[in-house]
């Protein structure tokens, strides 16, 4: 089996099992792949010394650099002396790629060899990836969607993923009904962007409807979930399957990026603040326990101290409770990029002012759990997730993938206990 050394976001983490099938599957031996994110200079960075570092700990293995960085960047690391070849985020997951890959190994590729990178925006179909325990048979994941149309300013995504595809809905519904008859009783729908699923295909379907699909011709799910989305594009069907669908969880991670209208603006948004606390005070009115994350990025160019507060008071406006921060940095090739920069002082300070108002809200939201009854889904170690994906502490062992009922006696700031 080839080890991989995975970076960036849940999607990458899947498509890194994928990844691990077809590798295995064409017989690649000695091998180390690492799959890259872009979405940061700092996530590039840190790709490169964990390659020299990989290098260093294991002379004789033959390193293949794929993921987003590698699409956006491909000479960066083809120039490395570390890297054996770079293959584009197009191609990784088929198993024609890894089998083409041994045999350049193998057989001493050339230097003009070394890169297997095409144009990303010509792939136009994407693949059902569906990876069974990658939580240790607790939840299972889908991947239903790639790509991204949309042009945030300060995003290098779309050139790394290429247009928006989504799987046909029939193929996603067939994948969660195998993975409920492997025992899963968690299903997590992903994509890039994933409210954008359908667009490409006949008849343009939303993932409200797939959703509707899937848990209608699969009763026998007991839990389906959706990683991050855009609040903006949330369909009616969706807003109702999440109303009225008990085994759709109540938790949402948004893509908001900023609680100020003219960052958001200059970031090429497609709502403004407002429209994202309308959104969240909807589905909490109809779902009271409805609970939100978000992404939020910190010190965009031209952001001043006024706007950087509207942001830390958009947290509170539309009831955040898990925040993913980012402080601001330019990717080479964005809009962004050629803006105005906040000093790099500054856009560390807003950012541990977003990630300690995040703290605030968590712990307002353990505290509010106290004495509360969840079913449990339990993980490893003695941990499970309560339907609103906060994490638990178990006070007794159980078999991971099973669904316990618990009650919440207290919590250590981070995770809920049991009692």
């Amino acid at each position: 089996m080839v080890e991989i050394v995975t970076f960036g976001c849940r999607l990458n983490t899947v498509e890194s099992e994928a990844m691990r099938r077809a590798a295995d599957e064409a017989g690649l031996k000695d091998a180390v792949i690492v799959n890259t994110c872009a979405v940061t200079a700092e996530a590039v960075r840190q790709a490169r010394q964990s390659i020299r570092k990989l290098k260093r700990e294991n002379p004789g293995a033959r390193i293949v650099v794929t993921g987003c960085a590698a699409q956006t960047e491909p000479a960066t690391f083809a120039d490395m002396p570390e890297v054996a070849r770079v293959i584009g985020n197009g191609d990784k997951t088929l198993p024609t790629a890894w089998a083409a890959t041994r045999s350049a190994l193998d057989f001493g590729a050339s230097d003009t060899e070394k890169v297997a990178v095409n144009d990303i925006f010509a792939v136009r179909e994407t693949a059902a990836h569906l990876i069974d325990g990658l939580d240790g048979r607790t939840r299972a994941f889908v991947q239903v969607q790639n790509g991204c149309d949309h042009r945030c300013t300060f995003c290098i995504i779309p050139y790394g993923r290429g247009v928006s595809r989504s799987v046909a809905m029939g193929e996603a519904v067939a994948a969660v009904r195998h993975l409920v008859e492997t025992g899963h009783a968690e299903v997590v729908l992903t994509g890039v962007d994933l409210t954008s699923y359908g667009g490409d295909l006949p008849g343009a379907p939303k993932l409200g409807t797939l959703v509707k699909a899937i848990l209608r011709h699969v009763p026998e799910l007991k839990r389906l979930r959706l990683s991050s989305i855009d609040s903006v594009e949330a369909d009616r069907d969706l807003v109702d399957a999440l109303a009225s669908e008990a085994r759709l969880m109540p938790h949402l991670h948004l893509s908001l990026q900023a609680g100020d209208d003219m960052v958001l603006k200059r970031m090429k948004r497609r709502h403004r603040a407002q429209d994202a606390v309308a959104f969240c005070d909807l589905l909490r009115a109809l779902r009271p326990d409805m609970v939100f994350g978000a992404d939020l990025i910190a010190g965009f160019p031209t952001e001043t101290d006024d706007m950087a507060e509207n942001t830390v008071r958009h947290v509170e406006d539309c009831g955040l409770t898990f925040l993913h921060v980012f402080p601001f940095s330019p990717r080479d090739g964005t809009p962004a990029a050629k803006m105005p920069l906040v000093e790099r002082e500054v856009v560390k300070a807003r950012a541990a002012r977003l990630r300690a108002t995040g703290e605030e809200r968590l712990r307002l939201h353990l505290d509010e759990q106290i004495g509360a009854r969840h079913a449990v889904l339990v993980e490893s170690d003695g941990l499970g997730r309560t339907p609103q994906f906060t994490q638990v502490q178990l006070a007794e062992p159980a078999a991971p993938g099973s669904l316990v009922e618990v009650t919440i006696r207290s919590h250590d700031g981070r995770r809920l206990i049991a009692g």
